[in-house]
């Protein structure tokens, strides 16, 4: 059965989150072995707490200082570079909406951007959270950066973000990353070895 013929991978993420990091440059492998394809759908996190009642992890009392740890333990243990931006975390508003106006005509270029956003967030540790920022993200790809500049404040693509904050809490979104494959939902990074089982198995 081909790639096209089965459902894919719903990737729910933010681009502030330091673990949709980690699960950004998995995903797409664990999902290629098992013929599927993924969907990458960058939400506001703020948006989800105010149905949770969450905080941001850094901020929580004893677990920010656990997640820092853990985040570099992981870091170590996929081997790659991962540095918190000094403005952490950051409203990641314009990547969200550059991504899907890319999307809107290419969603390889839009993943692209996607990578380049955290690579730039948590390997350079340059938060990634204005119109301008986020525009020089597009530039370095050979976008134009006076037309990213302007999708930022496009009704239209504003209204795309919005709809996908309200559809993934409709879906049950509760954090990220978060992956949904054939309705089963699968919350952490943590959860990558789970969601890869279940690809694996069709599910128990």
């Amino acid at each position: 059965m081909s790639d096209a013929a089965k459902p894919p991978v719903e990737f729910y993420f933010d681009f502030s989150s330091p673990y949709a990091y980690f699960a950004s440059l998995r995903i797409d492998d664990v999902a290629k072995l098992y013929e599927r394809s993924v969907v990458w759908k960058p939400i506001m996190l703020g948006v989800v707490f105010k149905t949770t009642g969450a905080t941001p992890l850094l901020d929580q009392p004893l677990k920010g200082e656990y997640a820092k740890r853990d985040l570099a333990r992981t870091a170590r243990l996929l081997g790659v570079d991962f540095r918190l931006p000094s403005s952490f975390p950051f409203a990641a508003i314009a990547p969200s909406r550059l991504f899907y106006w890319l999307a809107k005509d290419d969603a390889a270029r839009a993943r692209a951007y996607a990578k380049a956003v955290f690579s730039t967030a948590f390997q350079e540790a340059v938060a990634v959270n204005s119109p301008d920022a986020a525009a020089d993200v597009a530039a370095k790809l050979g976008i134009d950066r006076g037309a990213a500049l302007a999708a930022c404040q496009d009704p239209e693509i504003k209204e795309k973000l919005r709809l996908a904050n309200e559809e993934a809490v409709t879906a049950g979104v509760c954090g990220a990353p978060y992956f949904i494959v054939e309705g089963e939902p699968f919350w952490g990074n943590d959860r990558l070895d789970h969601l890869e089982r279940w690809l694996a198995t069709g599910g128990w």
